[in-house]
């Protein structure tokens, strides 16, 4: 019979990607969901002078970055999204038993990234329905439930970097 603790330590934090799973499945779930339920800039406000749903197609990055290109864009964005995949597949690998909080930091990233790629790949565009605004002066870019998981992964991995210079102990310890 296998030792549990030795698959453990031969998979690294692989065990982590069942949070990446949940991140894609529940991304593309609320995106099919808004996509059916709204009309295209349709706004259904929440919490007045807050928060409101919307649905929004980004072609391009981050902050609608590129979005007025030809349509090249969307082949680079895909192909930085599989390599940065695939690095945070090997380094998830490569992580200690020790290493629960960047395993999730990267499981997070990881599972934005697969969420926003398959949109991106698949339709041409990236869907996005959540829409945090301050009364009608101010409105921030309307994001997804990846981009939100991308943005907590990468906070998680800034924190645990100032965390590993501040106590001087490699971030991989």
């Amino acid at each position: 019979m296998p030792d549990a603790t030795l698959s453990n330590t031969s998979l690294g934090r692989l065990a982590w990607l069942w949070l990446t799973v949940l991140i894609v499945v529940v991304d593309q779930a609320s995106k099919y969901y808004f996509e059916n339920a709204l009309s295209l800039y349709q706004q259904i406000i929440v919490i007045p002078d807050y928060f409101s749903w919307t649905l929004a197609y980004n072609t391009g990055a981050a902050f609608s970055f590129l979005a007025d290109g030809a349509g090249w864009q969307r082949w680079l964005f895909a192909l930085i999204a599989v390599v940065v995949s695939a690095v945070l597949v090997v380094w998830l690998k490569r992580l200690g038993r020790d290493d629960t909080w960047l395993a999730i930091a990267l499981a997070l990233v990881l599972g934005g990234a697969l969420g926003n790629l398959y949109d991106r790949v698949v339709l041409g565009h990236v869907i996005d329905f959540i829409l945090v605004h301050w009364q009608n002066r101010w409105y921030f870019p309307a994001f997804n439930v990846a981009d939100s998981a991308i943005t907590v992964g990468a906070i998680m991995l800034a924190l645990d970097m100032f965390k590993s210079k501040k106590t001087g102990e490699t971030v991989n310890d």
